[in-house]
């Protein structure tokens, strides 16, 4: 867990080395919101941006649903019926750049962000560079794969409020049972308690 962190950590700081005018990442996008959001655009930018509500009309975004890849904003063919650029240039937000990834399978889910610099067009490197950590950033926030059906299920009864005599009565095992399912779940989500783990589980859809 602290491995995947210092690795987290690593690709932030690769991602603010290369944006240096502010980034804005949103990590395993569900029905409305992302798992994460890391919003490091300048804070005049992002007040003057929420209040003209520009998100649905932004190129940018998008761009981001709709594809997948790496693209430099001067790049985009989206109509900027807003000057949604335009605006952004006079923020000191002149070069940027969005790249966009998305899982294999029905259940797909996408992470993408962009990143902005003031003097000069990102390098082909540098775009190489930011998906890569991009590209990382999104396969560590994903939720795991090998969460049994037991564990899940004791999950559930979590969340539902049973007790842990209750859950072992309802699944006919014993109290030691139950524990160990949850303690394997708890390791699995990297979660500290059981009320973190149904919180993550939750979070990723799994229950």
């Amino acid at each position: 867990m602290k491995q995947d962190q210092d690795n987290s950590a690593h690709h932030l700081a690769i991602i603010r080395d290369l944006a240096p005018s502010g980034f804005y990442l949103a990590l395993r996008l569900g029905f409305a919101f992302p798992l994460e959001e890391v919003n490091e655009l300048p804070a005049d930018w992002v007040s003057h941006y929420s209040s003209h509500r520009y998100m649905l009309h932004d190129p940018v975004i998008r761009w981001a649903y709709d594809a997948s890849g790496t693209i430099r904003w001067s790049e985009i063919l989206i109509p900027d019926t807003q000057g949604i650029f335009r605006r952004a240039s006079s923020f000191g937000l002149k070069f940027g750049a969005v790249i966009s990834c998305v899982d294999d399978g029905l259940d797909a889910q996408r992470s993408f962000g962009s990143f902005v610099r003031a003097d000069r067009e990102f390098t082909d490197q540098e775009l190489d560079t930011l998906a890569a950590s991009v590209t990382f950033l999104h396969q560590s926030a994903a939720p795991p794969k090998n969460l049994t059906q037991a564990e899940l299920e004791a999950l559930c009864m979590v969340r539902d409020g049973l007790r842990l005599k209750q859950i072992a009565h309802e699944l006919g095992v014993s109290e030691g049972a139950v524990k160990q399912r949850l303690k394997n779940a708890r390791v699995k989500l990297g979660a500290q308690t059981g009320p973190q783990a149904v919180t993550l589980a939750r979070t990723y859809g799994l229950i």
